[in-house]
């Protein structure tokens, strides 16, 4: 079998001329097997009808192996040629033919320093594509982030203005008055509350003590 590279042909069949030659090899083989045993049988059946040609089924086979063997040598060489012609004339392009899908390549030809260069270009714009999906994600994870920071500081004025509506009810007007004047409140709280839990230390210990 023809071992010559054929890129081009297998570009344009879809399939590699010495591939189609092996299975036109095998099934041509194939097929002569199948002839020998018909032709065995044949023998075979000639020799029933007749009982006085003593000629035993070992020696029928070694003939129709010899035989197998002399016809598979001859269709060896001549199989060989026909590869040659097939691949020589019809599975194969003539080096003036070009494929409809490799004429852009002859309407915008390129040198091979003008592919690395083509090539170097689209390595530099991918990874500038993907420099600027990572900056595209990074401001959109801040700009999540802000819209986080914004939602809470208008629950804080939210909280502010609701504040100041109820120290406007109880008639005071000033924000900073009104938190000076929660401060205090809430100091007095603390220290009554601290006051608190004191005398109930105190109970326990005597309740204890009792």
């Amino acid at each position: 079998m023809s071992v010559r590279p054929m890129a081009y042909e297998t570009q344009f069949f879809g399939f590699t001329p010495q591939t189609c030659m092996l299975r036109i090899y095998l099934a041509f083989q194939d097929y002569l097997f199948e002839m020998m045993v018909v032709v065995e049988s044949v023998i075979l059946k000639k020799l029933e009808a007749l009982p006085a040609v003593q000629i035993s089924r070992f020696e029928i086979r070694k003939s129709t192996e010899k035989f197998l063997h002399f016809m598979k040598a001859r269709f060896d060489q001549l199989f060989e040629k026909m590869e040659e012609v097939l691949l020589q004339l019809v599975l194969s392009i003539p080096d003036n033919v070009l494929l409809p899908e490799d004429r852009v390549h002859q309407q915008y030809p390129y040198s091979q320093e003008e592919f690395r260069a083509l090539q170097d270009e689209i390595s530099q714009l991918q990874q500038q594509c993907r420099a600027e999906a990572a900056a595209g994600q990074a401001l959109r994870a801040e700009l999540e982030e802000q819209r986080a920071v914004q939602a809470e500081l208008e629950k804080v004025l939210q909280w502010f203005d609701g504040l100041e509506n109820v120290c406007r009810e109880h008639g005071t007007g000033n924000f900073k008055e009104s938190l000076a004047f929660l401060t205090q409140n809430c100091k007095k709280l603390q220290d009554v509350l601290r006051d608190v839990e004191k005398k109930s230390k105190n109970i326990k210990k005597s309740e204890q003590l009792l």
